[in-house]
C-alpha cells in the first residue's frame, strides 16, 4: 500500500511550509528515514525523511512552493505497486490540459452542482487528489509568457482574476508567490480609493458590511480568518474588517489568513519608511535597501515579540567563578576529545541541575502549569538565514562524549540547512552562549512555550573578593530568564545557585 508524504508540522502556529529543492526525483528508489525534500517551515529549514521505503512517487509541489501543512506532497509505493496514471506536476506546467468550458470559468459563477463535477468520467477520484490542477492555459499566456521569470500557480490565478500585470512586481525571492501579489493588491488598494470594493466584485465575493459582519440571507455571520490571521492582526494592529472589504483573502470562500495580514502589514510598514525619510534619502543620492529576510528570520522575529510581549518575563544574573571549568575543559580535551567545549560543559551541568529542580523544567500551556519528564535541552544556533534551535534530548542520560556527538552533529546540520523536524521539537529548557563573541553578559528572550532560558557570557579575569582581599580571577556572568508564571524568584533563584556550585566545583556531578 502507498505511504502518503505529507508536508509537517513544528508548531502549533504553523500554517503553511515551504519546499526549497527536492533531494530526490519522481521514480527513484527510497529508503525509510532517508532525506526527500529541504523544507522550510516556521522554525528551521530541515530534512524531510521518507516515512516508508520504496519508489517515489506522484509529486504534486514545486519548488519554492508554499504547501498548507498537513497536504499531501508525494506518495511512496510499495515494491510491485504501481503508479496512478497521470501526468507529472512539471510536464503539466509545461503543456498544461485544455481545461473543458465549465472550468474556463470562476467557480463563483457555476452552480453548487456544477462546481463539484469532475472534469470527465475518466478521472476518478483517487487520481484527482494525486496531481495538481494547473492554471488554465489562457492564464499562462497571458500572465507568464515572456515575463522572465517564474510564477507560482497560484500567484498567476489570483493575479489573473485582479487584472496584475505580474511585470509590475517586485517579488522577495526568484519567483513571484501568492504574498508578492497580494502586497501588491494591498498597495494599489491604499493608492485607489473605492478599489477594495471593485476587487470585491470582481473575484466574485460579496463586500463586508458593518465592520467585522456581514448580511447573508438575513443572519449575521463572524469574519472569515484563521486564528493565526487574528493573532497576527491584533499584533500587528491590521483591521481584519478592512483587509475583508478589499476581497483578497486567500482562503477557502474569501477567508482571511496569516499570509495576508502580513503582506498588508508590509504594504504599510513600507511606506511608513518611505514618508519617515527614504524619499529623503534617495534625493542626496543615497539607496536604502530593504534585504529580503528568509521565512526562517521572519518567523523568529514574529516568535521573539510574541514571547517578549506575552510571557511576563524576569532576570537573575550570578557571577561565577570559573577556575574549576577551565581545569576540566583542559582535562576533558586532554582525556578525550578536543573538540569539547564550554557548551558541551554546561548542557551537562544545566542537565544535572534540572533534575535537582524539576519545577524549572516546565512550561505553561493553555492556562496551566505542565511538568515535563524528560530534560531536553535547546541551543540557540546562529545560521545565515536566523537563529534556530536545535534540541538535545534526554541530555541527562547521555555521556560527555555522547553529548559532544550529538552537539556537532546538530550544529553542523543546522548550518548546512539539513535538520530533521524532530530536531527541533520537545524543547524544555534552552542555553544561549555568547561568550565566544566576547559577551560579557546579556538576557536572553524565552523560547516559549519553555519556562526559563539560560544566558551565558564569556570567561574573563575579574576583581573578585577572596577571604577579604582583592584577587583576580576567571569569572564567568549567567543570566537566567524566567517565566513568572512557572517560577517564581525564590525557585529561579535555588536553580542558579545549584548551577553555579556545579560550575565552580564538577566533582558534585559525581554525587
Amino acid at each position: 500500500m502507498a505511504t502518503r508524504v505529507i508536508m509537517p508540522a513544528l508548531g502549533m502556529a504553523q500554517e503553511t511550509g515551504k519546499i526549497l529543492r527536492w533531494l530526490k526525483r519522481e521514480g527513484e528508489p527510497v529508503n525509510q528515514g532517508e532525506p526527500l525534500a529541504e523544507i522550510e517551515t516556521d522554525k528551521a529549514t530541515v530534512e524531510l525523511e521518507a516515512p516508508a521505503s520504496g519508489l517515489l512517487s506522484a509529486i504534486t509541489a514545486r519548488e519554492g512552493e508554499d504547501i498548507p501543512v498537513g497536504q499531501q506532497i508525494a506518495l511512496i509505493l510499495a515494491p510491485g505497486e504501481q503508479p496512478v496514471a497521470g501526468p507529472a506536476p512539471a510536464a503539466a506546467a509545461a503543456a498544461p490540459r485544455q481545461p473543458a468550458e465549465h472550468e474556463q470559468q470562476p467557480r463563483e459563477e457555476r452552480g453548487a452542482g456544477e462546481a463539484d463535477r469532475p472534469a470527465a468520467a475518466s478521472s476518478s477520484t483517487s487520481t484527482s487528489s494525486l496531481t495538481v490542477e494547473p492554471p488554465s492555459p489562457a492564464l499562462m499566456d497571458e500572465h507568464t509568457r515572456g515575463l522572465g521569470r517564474l510564477v507560482s500557480p497560484l500567484a498567476a490565478r489570483i493575479a489573473a482574476e485582479h487584472q496584475v500585470d505580474l511585470r509590475q512586481l517586485q517579488p522577495q525571492g526568484r519567483r513571484i508567490q501568492k504574498a508578492d501579489v497580494l502586497a501588491y493588491l494591498a498597495s494599489r488598494r491604499m493608492q485607489e480609493p473605492g478599489q477594495s470594493e471593485r476587487l470585491a466584485v470582481s473575484a466574485g465575493q460579496k463586500p463586508m458590511v458593518h465592520g467585522s459582519v456581514a448580511r447573508s440571507s438575513g443572519q449575521r455571520r463572524l469574519l472569515a480568518a484563521s486564528p493565526k490571521a487574528r493573532r497576527l492582526a491584533a499584533e500587528l494592529g491590521q483591521n481584519l474588517a478592512a483587509l475583508a472589504r478589499t476581497g483578497l483573502g486567500s482562503g477557502p470562500e474569501g477567508a482571511i489568513l496569516a499570509a495576508d495580514v502580513l503582506a498588508a502589514a508590509s504594504v504599510q510598514a513600507e511606506r511608513r519608511a518611505t514618508s519617515a525619510g527614504w524619499g529623503a534619502a534617495e534625493a542626496s543620492g543615497e539607496r536604502a535597501e530593504a534585504p529580503t529576510l528568509s521565512q526562517v528570520w521572519r518567523l523568529m522575529a514574529e516568535r521573539t515579540a510574541q514571547s517578549w510581549q506575552q510571557v511576563p518575563h524576569f532576570s537573575l544574573l550570578r557571577e561565577v567563578q570559573a577556575e574549576r571549568l577551565l581545569a576540566w575543559h583542559q582535562a576533558m580535551q586532554r582525556r578525550c576529545s578536543p573538540e569539547i567545549t564550554y557548551t558541551d560543559l554546561l548542557v551537562r551541568v544545566v542537565a544535572a541541575a534540572l533534575r535537582v529542580h524539576p519545577q524549572i523544567n516546565a512550561s505553561w500551556q493553555d492556562g496551566r502549569l505542565v511538568r515535563h519528564g524528560e530534560i531536553n535541552i535547546g541551543l540557540a544556533v546562529a545560521t545565515d538565514e536566523g537563529l534556530v534551535v536545535p534540541v538535545i534530548h534526554e541530555a541527562d542520560r547521555l555521556s560527555l562524549s555522547a553529548l559532544v556527538e550529538v552537539r556537532k552533529d546538530l550544529v553542523e546540520r543546522a548550518r548546512s540547512r539539513r535538520l530533521r523536524p524532530q530536531d527541533l521539537q520537545g524543547g524544555t529548557f534552552t542555553i544561549s552562549n555568547l561568550g565566544m563573541y566576547g559577551v560579557d553578559a546579556f538576557n536572553a528572550i524565552i523560547n516559549a512555550p519553555q519556562a526559563a532560558i539560560l544566558a551565558v557570557g564569556r570567561i574573563s579575569e575579574r576583581v573578585i573578593a577572596v577571604a577579604g582581599q582583592p584577587v583576580v580571577a576567571p569569572t564567568m556572568l549567567l543570566s537566567l530568564s524566567c517565566d513568572h508564571r512557572v517560577i517564581d524568584g525564590a525557585r529561579g533563584a535555588q536553580f542558579l545557585a545549584t548551577l553555579a556550585e556545579l560550575l565552580e566545583e564538577p566533582l558534585g556531578l559525581l554525587a
